[in-house]
């Protein structure tokens, strides 16, 4: 980690610390997993200083101590989280350094304090409740601990049931904006604008749905589409070469589209962080789930669904491209016209069900579902494909 000198906002109460930042800092004009930045305590309220050029210029800034709110929070709720109105919106800083909060907690002023005292009692609430958590988990036989993680998905569906979409929303905004930031991203054209009138085709037959779906066209030779949790979806410009029709994309799109209603990501990242990611979302840490989701990072894409969840992305798949009045032979198709490539391998090593077998179920599906006339798109597809 870099150092720099020590430096003093005027009227400093505490020297600044040699480890350059030590505090991290969020706001709607701040990249979303925050911004590492340097603050100080003052007779006044916090000096903060942003390493980072956020808008192509340095931030330093005085919070004053009568505009501020705080409360605690971290992983460990052994942070104070500060809170404060910045240019008609919000920000919020995250303190972990215990002599920067020691000097917090002697300079604020008396208003202050019972809302230190009040932040102080929730954390040894839930530091209280955690301890007797663990206890419980420490003291039961490790067996019975892992035959019930391995054995059964009851508890990853209780837990994934209390994530609210907003805790959502803000990890798949992470991993995609991580991602697409590598990417070269097709932003208008006729392939965009195909792809926007196929998913307000299917979403338009969503009946309550509490999700924003953003699907975002990145240019590459890949045949694949991918959902992140929150309704972030990506469509790979190779996919959109391969189908022979827009039937086959909605088909793979509607695939996409019920992998995120059914919150198929949310169970794979709590079953791949195990029981710590349980205990965090069962104590209502809001700020403890996202850190940990975001430190998988990029790894949340290369996440693979388990063969249940396959299938029930596929026959949700089918039945919303039949809401919507498009063909559902065009999703049968598309994944018959890929089985050949699954020849070499052995569907029972496989967490993808191979294509064949999957164009078979979703023919018998199809078959039950009422017969009716497919509605055409605006657009022609011939046509798209050309202007890619």
């Amino acid at each position: 980690m870099e150092s720099s000198k020590e430096s003093s906002a005027p009227g400093s109460t505490s020297a600044s610390t040699s480890t350059f930042p030590n505090a991290l800092c969020f706001g709607s004009d701040l990249p979303a997993a925050g911004v590492p930045c340097q603050v100080e305590v003052t007779p006044v309220g916090l000096h903060l200083l942003l390493p980072q050029p956020v808008g192509g210029m340095r931030t330093d800034e005085t919070v004053p101590f009568a505009g501020m709110s705080v409360k605690a929070g971290g992983f460990d709720h052994d942070q104070l989280v500060v809170t404060w109105p910045h240019q008609g919106n919000s920000r919020t800083l995250y303190l972990k350094d215990p002599s920067l909060i020691a000097s917090f907690r002697r300079s604020a002023p008396p208003e202050l304090i019972p809302h230190l005292e009040r932040t102080a009692g929730k954390v040894r609430r839930v530091r209280l409740g955690r301890r007797t958590l663990l206890a419980i988990a420490v003291g039961a036989p490790l067996a019975l601990v892992v035959t019930l993680w391995l054995g059964s998905d009851t508890l990853v569906n209780m837990a994934v049931s209390r994530i609210p979409v907003e805790w959502e929303r803000a990890i798949g905004e992470s991993a995609s904006r991580e991602f697409i930031a590598g990417q070269t991203v097709v932003k208008e054209g006729a392939a965009v604008a195909a792809v926007q009138e196929i998913t307000k085709r299917l979403t338009d037959q969503i009946p309550d749905n509490p999700y924003q779906f953003q699907v975002t066209v990145v240019r590459s030779d890949t045949v694949n589409a991918f959902a992140l949790p929150g309704g972030y979806v990506v469509v790979f410009t190779g996919l959109l070469k391969k189908a022979e029709s827009p039937d086959e994309v909605a088909g793979v799109l509607g695939h996409e589209l019920n992998h995120v209603l059914l919150r198929h990501g949310l169970e794979r990242i709590v079953k791949t962080l195990g029981i710590v990611a349980v205990v965090t979302i069962f104590t209502g840490n809001q700020e403890g789930l996202v850190g940990l989701a975001q430190r998988l990072g990029i790894e949340l894409i290369t996440l693979k669904f388990g063969r249940d969840q396959e299938r029930e992305a596929d026959l949700g798949g089918l039945r919303l491209v039949h809401r919507a009045k498009i063909s559902p032979d065009g999703m049968i198709r598309f994944f018959e016209r890929l089985s050949p490539a699954d020849k070499q391998q052995v569907e029972l090593l496989s967490t993808h069900p191979m294509s064949a077998a999957r164009a078979e179920r979703l023919k018998t599906e199809a078959a039950s579902l009422p017969r009716q006339e497919p509605e055409p798109f605006t657009f022609a597809w011939k046509g798209v494909q050309a202007a890619l």
